[in-house]
């Protein structure tokens, strides 16, 4: 199933991703198809930040839950906010979140590369998953 397809067929706020960010098998395979899909160009090699912003802090735009990060890369930007999804906080962006869900190939492939993402996470412990605009 595309990224997309799984967002559409699922309720707002009912997708969880099946990996945690502490099975190296998964986040070593997160990290090779968060390359493949050139997330890398925009968020950095280790989703520390480049023309857009890091991944690694507490600053979640949208919120850090599982439903809202896997909506925002299935969708983007337009589409998120389209469907009821509001700004929580701010972060410097030189663009906003282009659709990714028919570039990611499986919804797969998308809980891994946030899998590696919340790897990589290194802001306050309790916004890991989401402050909800703090």
């Amino acid at each position: 199933m595309t990224p997309v397809q799984r967002a559409d067929s699922a309720p707002q706020g009912t997708l969880k991703s099946p990996y945690q960010d502490s099975d190296a098998a998964v986040v070593d395979s997160g990290s090779k198809v968060y390359l493949r899909y050139g997330c890398n160009g925009c968020h950095g090699g280790n989703g520390g930040g480049g023309i857009c912003p890091p991944l690694t802090n507490d600053v979640w735009v949208y919120d850090g839950d599982d439903d809202t990060l896997f909506r925002l890369v299935a969708y983007g930007t337009q589409v998120l906010q389209d469907k009821g999804y509001s700004r929580k906080d701010m972060e410097n962006v030189v663009g906003p979140m282009p659709p990714m869900g028919q570039v990611v190939q499986t919804d797969d492939d998308l809980w891994r590369i946030l899998a590696f993402v919340r790897s990589n996470y290194h802001g306050a412990p309790e916004c890991k998953f989401g402050c909800g605009g703090k």
